[in-house]
């Protein structure tokens, strides 16, 4: 299960807008969790700071759908995800435990092998994506246009 920053009442506080952090066990409902978080941040920020195009937030949570899925194929154990208001957007931090930075596969429509396309969304849709392998895992940085 997540836990989550938030503040209270109907105006989000500067932190709400600025810095959201949860933490998820690297359970399959935790990609379901993770978007919901998302949510939850981008909404609260929205009321402080709308984006300039919907389709921003659309994105920010398929690339967060994305991060969390492939955190939970590829590496076992917990997560965290982390969302932070910058200048000129979002930037997105998914942390788990694999060191093992991502990579493109192969994806091969029509075989119904699935899979594959995952992480050439992500590159797509962000203005920038890093990884910072860790000793106990890696960070993988989503910046995105809000």
């Amino acid at each position: 299960m997540a836990t989550e920053s938030r503040g209270s009442g109907d105006k989000p506080t500067s932190e709400e807008t600025q810095d959201w952090e949860a933490g998820f066990d690297g359970g399959f409902g935790d990609v379901t969790r993770a978007r919901l978080s998302a949510e939850e941040f981008l909404s609260a920020l929205e009321r402080s700071s709308p984006p300039a195009t919907p389709e921003y937030r659309d994105d920010i949570l398929l690339v967060v759908s994305e991060l969390a899925a492939n955190a939970i194929q590829y590496a076992p154990g917990p997560l965290v995800l982390t969302m932070r208001r910058t200048f000129d957007g979002v930037h997105v931090t998914l942390s788990d435990t694999s060191t093992t930075p991502p990579a493109p596969r192969p994806f091969h429509p029509g075989t119904g092998s699935g899979g594959g396309i995952g992480w050439y969304l992500i590159h797509t849709l962000c203005d920038q994506v890093s990884v910072v392998v860790r000793d106990d895992g890696k960070d993988v940085h989503a910046f995105l246009p809000w």
